[in-house]
């Protein structure tokens, strides 16, 4: 037993232990397939360090397993250092200071089976230093070559705004003319007037939800869909309703609208993370006519709108001729250009760009002016930029399809159109106690039901982002190749 426990900030009840596990055995001594489960939850963030785990009785009784099994979970968990116990204090998950997996060539890593309402899922975050993985999970690519020359002409403009507090709500005005320049390039009239500048799309994801949202007010998304925009409506006292996509149907969505009574609907028209289907012209235009019908502000997400990696022509823009009240867009710069341009933005009607450039005012103010600037250059060599990163994306996705499979025939492993992962079919319900089992062979996987509004879809579904190197792609699929032979021993992959 450690000497010493960390604080406990949260303890977690047996049932809600369950449902963070989902389907949690692997196949394999059960204690090992249950350590490896948590383990993954610790690294990828859904269960928090610093909190109390069940007792090993109460977590034998709700899984039904013996006491041998949840107590030789948690000693491994100790020994992999992602747990300690102390009398009086009971086990407490922690994350080590490194990899202490003990197994050669066997580096730890994580994936989540999904949580519940108090402990939804989030992207891998805190790994510990040293933790050698392939990540899988995270969809963000590396920086383009003209970043840096991006940043260099910034900063050749950035005395202009030194003589001034630096503070622009609304965003520069030379990044929301361009912004707002790229929207009728796109056919939808727009004006700076109609742009707020936000700190990445999940900003303005969240200040959407907070602005819309009081405790008990009903949200309606996609199912499955972007968890971290789940994530926010949550944090705003949103129930959460999801309607079936892929495709989307649109009299189900006008059916749920009218007796749910919604304040928000959130849709990911183009590349649908995480499926990747883009919605057609009549979809886009049945929405709209939603909208407006029920007045129900209707957000979409075009995160992803210039991944285009088929070069098939695109419906129209989600926001249409632009005039509906009702139809809000986000778009960031982070997925199209680089994560570490934390810029995003919203277009909206005036009135509404106001309302929430005052909100957004008790969290950061103001966007950085740099990156700022820095954007206003990305977007003045857009088609340059965007032809170069569409081509990296493109070989990097059809390396991993065919690496996918050529391993594993069994499975449904599409192409998609664009954006940056594959939503694959495992075939048989085994979602989450593959991204365990994945996690102890060091990739990072995410499972289907964390994108489920219910936390039970998808349960044969993981997505798989593909932009990690030639190389680390290439070494995942041995990887998936082991972890599934855990969950399925009969069906190993190829070679």
């Amino acid at each position: 037993m450690s000497a010493a426990t960390p604080t406990v900030l949260r303890q977690l009840s047996p049932a809600t232990t369950a449902r963070l596990l989902g389907s949690w055995h692997a196949g394999g001594p059960a204690y090992v397939a249950l350590a490896d489960a948590l383990r993954a939850a610790v690294l990828s963030g859904t269960l928090a360090p610093n909190t109390r785990l069940p007792s090993e009785r109460e977590l034998a009784a709700t899984l039904k397993v013996s006491r041998t099994t949840t107590s030789g979970a948690y000693a491994r968990l100790r020994e992999l250092g992602f747990a300690v116990s102390r009398v009086g204090s009971g086990t407490v998950a922690t994350l080590p200071q490194r990899s202490a997996d003990p197994a050669p060539g066997r580096p730890a890593g994580g994936d989540a089976p999904v949580a519940d309402d108090a402990l939804r899922a989030v992207t891998p975050a805190g790994l510990p230093s040293g933790v050698g993985h392939l990540d899988l999970w995270q969809a963000t690519p590396p920086a383009p070559p003209e970043l840096h020359e991006a940043f260099a002409r910034a900063l050749e403009r950035l005395p202009a705004y030194l003589d001034s507090g630096g503070y622009e709500p609304h965003g520069l005005t030379p990044l929301r003319e361009a912004v707002a320049a790229r929207y009728r390039e796109r056919g939808v009239p727009t004006t700076a007037d109609e742009i707020l500048v936000t700190t990445g799309a999940q900003q303005a994801i969240a200040l959407l939800a907070h602005t819309h949202l009081h405790p008990g007010d009903r949200a309606v998304v996609e199912s499955p869909t972007y968890f971290h925009a789940m994530e926010s409506m949550r944090d705003a006292g949103g129930r959460v309703v999801g309607v079936p996509t892929g495709p989307l149907d649109v009299d189900l969505l006008a059916s749920t609208v009218r007796r749910a009574q919604p304040r928000l609907v959130y849709l990911v028209p183009d590349f649908q993370n995480p499926t990747a289907f883009v919605m057609s012209a009549g979809e886009r235009a049945a929405v709209r006519e939603i909208a407006d019908r029920y007045g129900v502000t209707v957000v979409g997400d075009e995160t992803l709108v210039e991944l285009n990696l088929s070069d098939v022509e695109l419906p129209p823009a989600f926001a249409g001729d632009g005039t509906s009240p009702h139809v809000v867009t986000v778009g960031s710069a982070s997925k199209a250009f680089w994560g570490g341009l934390r810029v995003g933005w919203v277009r909206a009607h005036p009135q509404v760009i106001a309302h929430l450039a005052r909100a957004r005012q008790s969290a950061d103010i103001a966007t950085a002016v740099l990156e700022q600037l820095a954007v206003v250059e990305l977007l003045g060599r857009h088609e340059e930029v965007m032809a170069g990163r569409r081509r990296m994306l493109r070989e990097r996705r059809d390396l991993l399809v065919h690496r996918l499979r050529e391993a594993f025939p069994s499975w449904d492993v599409p192409t998609p159109q664009g954006g940056l992962f594959c939503w694959v079919d495992l075939g048989r319900p085994v979602a989450q106690a593959f991204a365990a089992a994945a996690a102890a062979e060091g990739a990072l996987v995410a499972a289907g039901p964390i994108f489920s509004p219910e936390s039970t879809g998808s349960a044969s579904r993981v997505r798989l982002t593909f932009t990690r190197s030639p190389a680390e792609l290439a070494d995942a699929v041995p990887r998936l190749a082991r972890a599934w032979s855990r969950v399925v021993p009969s069906g190993r992959a190829r070679r």
